[in-house]
């Protein structure tokens, strides 16, 4: 009797485990997707300008990729259950403060504190989920329940943002952060456990310093090159961010403990992967940005309209994720790991047959075809980066799988984001830096809004041509250089 039933009490204890973890796996991976939808709201509200806009979208990815390796050490050193908390209660407070902000200022500010609890959340939830479910099997049913939850808060986001916003102000988006993140403060002690690593080494202060650096003044002067043009602020922004990120990599080299492992880049299956992680956000984040502003400020569809018309998208892409294991087992790894690349390069193609006049039936096409493709990267990223490194190393190989996705997704605003903002303020009117503020302007004339419009969808266009592009080029890199079979 005693053998049945420990085992099955320890079981149910993991799985409890999982359910409390889960709702903040649901709520970090809602948290871009809601926003996307809410900005022309945000925007009407708060006004700001152009490159504040886009700093209130990506502020957050930037702080989380830029800290989520070197708070998986603090994790490995003071345990994942007491960061995790920590983080829990940054990221409430900076929600609330969000929800409440008055200014564009305060809102990136608040956004930025979120980022750093957020920090925090997924990389150590991974980590006590893994282990929760010593039984490998288990772990990895675990781990695909974990995976499939991340998936299915980016797609479930814009319903229920959609859903909110149709009877309240803009902050609810982050208010219903708060009693999630609350109901887990009380019940993780009860059903967590502690969990270190043996092998953590110190933190480099000055690794952390200059990667922060880097990343923000180089995005910064990317923000302000498509917001204002050329100038000699925006230039030295521009070279100093260079220059730290140049000294951060060479750093990298030299140390005992790097933040980022560079060595790891050697073997060309795990490049591929994380290029693949990377690349995959960078679309799926701008293509997500630029659609909810073309849905509801150019075709005129209400916020719960513009919802359910990402619906199909959204359950094509959870419906992948979670049958990912069967696809890969079906046609292997390497196909389905450039299939993702084709998929999302076809389907994001698609936007460029959309109109100021219509374009819902190529938005839903795209949205259905590149969701193929962003399920499989969500669900197989990871798991072949891991898979292509000794073992001892794979903590570091999953922490910049992660990374990766959360700069991908603060990059595809800063990247494609800015050109298509550049693009608006080269042929749009000239009335305000973005389409909402240009509209929202009191007495402006049709033909002034109608270029306003036009403009913002050339700059859509390019910004999904681009990307459709650079993501057919790695999907060909990879049938190229990656190997036939590619390790399990």
């Amino acid at each position: 009797m005693t053998d049945v039933t420990v085992p099955t009490s320890i079981n149910r204890k993991a799985w409890l485990g999982l359910m409390a973890v889960l709702p903040l796996v649901l709520l970090v991976a809602m948290d871009g997707s809601i926003l996307y939808l809410a900005m022309p709201h945000i925007t009407s509200a708060l006004r700001p300008t152009a490159d504040q806009a886009l700093w209130i979208l990506d502020i957050y990815g930037f702080v989380v990729g830029s800290l989520l390796i070197a708070f998986g050490n603090l994790g490995d050193r003071y345990g994942r259950l007491k960061v995790i908390m920590i983080g829990a209660v940054i990221f409430g407070v900076g929600s609330l403060g969000a929800a409440l902000s008055q200014s564009p200022l305060m809102l990136i500010a608040a956004r930025a504190l979120m980022g750093l609890g957020g920090a925090t959340l997924l990389p150590s939830g991974l980590a006590i989920v893994s282990a929760l479910f010593p039984d490998p099997r288990m772990r990895a049913q675990a781990i695909g329940i974990f995976a499939a939850t991340f998936a299915a808060g980016f797609a479930i986001g814009p319903l229920i943002g959609g859903t909110l916003l149709r009877q309240f102000e803009w902050g609810v988006v982050f208010l219903i952060n708060v009693p999630v993140l609350v109901a887990f403060l009380i019940v993780a002690p009860l059903l967590l456990r502690e969990v270190h690593s043996t092998t953590y080494g110190r933190i480099d202060p000055a690794s952390l310093l200059l990667s922060c650096v880097g990343i923000l003044l180089f995005t910064w002067s990317l923000k302000a090159v498509a917001a204002e043009g050329f100038t000699a602020k925006q230039s030295a922004g521009g070279i100093v961010g260079i220059i730290a990120l140049a000294l951060f990599l060479r750093r990298q080299t030299r140390i005992d403990y790097p933040l980022l492992d560079l060595s790891l880049f050697r073997d060309r299956i795990f490049s591929i992967a994380i290029l693949t992680g990377l690349l995959s956000l960078v679309v799926w984040s701008a293509a997500s940005y630029l659609s909810g502003i073309y849905l509801q400020t150019v075709l005129g569809f209400d916020v719960f309209t513009t919802a359910l018309l990402t619906l199909p998208g959204a359950i094509v892409l959870t419906v992948t994720c979670v049958g990912t294991a069967r696809i890969v087992e079906r046609i292997g790894r390497k196909a389905a790991l450039v299939a993702t690349h084709l998929l999302i390069s076809a389907g994001v193609f698609i936007l460029l047959l959309t109109s100021t006049e219509s374009g819902v039936s190529a938005f839903i096409s795209s949205t259905m075809i590149a969701g193929i493709g962003y399920g499989l990267s969500f669900s197989l990223v990871a798991e072949v980066a891991v898979s292509a490194v000794p073992a001892e190393r794979a903590g570091a190989a999953g922490s910049i799988a992660e990374t990766s996705n959360e700069l991908g997704n603060a990059l595809g605003i800063t990247l494609l984001g800015s050109l298509a903002a550049l693009s608006f303020r080269l042929l749009g009117p000239g009335v305000a830096g973005t389409l909402n503020e240009t509209l929202d302007h009191v007495g402006i004339a049709p033909g002034v809004a109608a270029q306003a419009k036009e403009a913002f969808l050339t700059g859509l266009h390019i910004a999904a041509g681009i990307g459709g592009l650079l993501t057919l080029i790695v999907g060909v890199i990879a049938w190229l250089w990656l190997p036939r079979k590619l390790p399990e």
